[in-house]
């Protein structure tokens, strides 16, 4: 594979190099793999207090396997939450930051360990919807019941906060609604840093909210922050039909997809069902890409295991 490197040159200019771009999989999946129990309301933002070397291990696992950019563990974390176990708003915010520093850190070992890489990975401040939060599964359906102004004052803190953190980009993740799109697209045109906005789909043309996916994509079409869309955690059988929809609504954007395996969640036990192959995650990194998907990875479920895989196919090794 030929890198580019990003050190000096940053988000756009990966994204200029004009080859496929493979991304991590899912930061609480390895936490749990490693034998975390991240069950509560925080989810892996729990460990950014109670355990915050388990976040560098994890993301490490990912840089191994190939990823060339890694997320934080701020999708569940807010100020709100963090509060509720007992913090200040100062010692919340330092927890949220304290994210970007941490998948730094993971960068910095892998770098000084791996001397002769052409690498330079990049760090993606994670941002899930408003109902990562309530931690019920509403971002899987975009129902929160709260306004769109109520939306605003819940991602505006944590976009400066994350903005200013020294993330190379932000990572809009899991997006469920057309109103919550719309809040988004208003914030991000006031950031320092690029931005993607993936969302959470119910099928090949729907948002989870059941609005249109092309509508809530065209929304960025000319957006001067926002540099890709995509989806996340969606079944892997919807990707390519989805990523179809994005390029008609969004032509000038890159795109990222990175599914969940395809195993079902209930939000009522915490529990998954079903299975994925490392031999169906190469296939479906390749056929993503050759649909016109830039960046690919995985979100719940696939691990480095998964993510190692992907970076086997043809697309990802020229």
């Amino acid at each position: 594979m030929t890198h580019i490197d990003t050190k000096a040159s940053g988000f756009a200019a990966l994204l200029a190099n004009g080859r496929p771009i493979l991304i991590d999989g899912g930061l609480a999946t390895q936490c749990e793999a490693m034998g975390h129990n991240i069950d509560g309301n925080l989810w892996s933002a729990v460990l950014l207090k109670e355990d915050p070397r388990a976040i560098v291990d994890a993301s490490r696992a990912y840089l191994d396997a190939g990823s060339e950019i890694i997320a934080t563990a701020s999708y569940q974390a807010s100020r709100q939450g963090l509060m509720a176990t007992g913090l200040s708003a100062v010692e919340a915010d330092d927890l949220i930051v304290s994210s970007v520093l941490l998948a730094q850190q993971a960068r910095d070992e892998f770098l000084r360990d791996n001397p002769g890489t052409a690498r330079f990975p990049l760090v993606a401040a994670s941002i899930g919807p408003y109902g990562a939060i309530l931690h019920d599964g509403s971002e899987y359906t975009g129902a929160y019941g709260v306004t769109e102004q109520e939306l605003s004052e819940f991602h505006r803190s944590r976009l400066e906060l994350l903005d200013g953190a020294g993330a190379d980009l932000l990572a809009c993740e899991t997006i469920p609604s057309l109103s919550e799109a719309r809040v988004l697209c208003e914030l991000l045109r006031d950031v320092q840093h690029p931005a993607w906005v993936s969302f959470s789909c119910k099928d090949e043309q729907h948002l989870c909210d059941g609005a249109s996916l092309a509508e809530a994509a065209a929304l960025f079409r000319d957006h001067p922050a926002v540099q890709v869309v995509g989806i996340n955690c969606v079944q892997p059988h919807l990707v390519v039909p989805l990523i179809r929809t994005l390029r008609q609504a969004a032509p000038e954007k890159a795109i990222v997809v990175y599914p969940n395996s395809g195993e079902v969640y209930r939000a009522e036990d915490n529990s998954w069902s079903g299975t994925v192959s490392d031999l169906q995650c190469e296939r479906s990194a390749q056929e993503w890409i050759d649909a016109g998907a830039t960046l690919v990875g995985g979100c719940c479920r696939i691990g480095p295991e998964q993510i190692a895989a992907m970076a086997g196919c043809s697309a990802l090794k020229m």
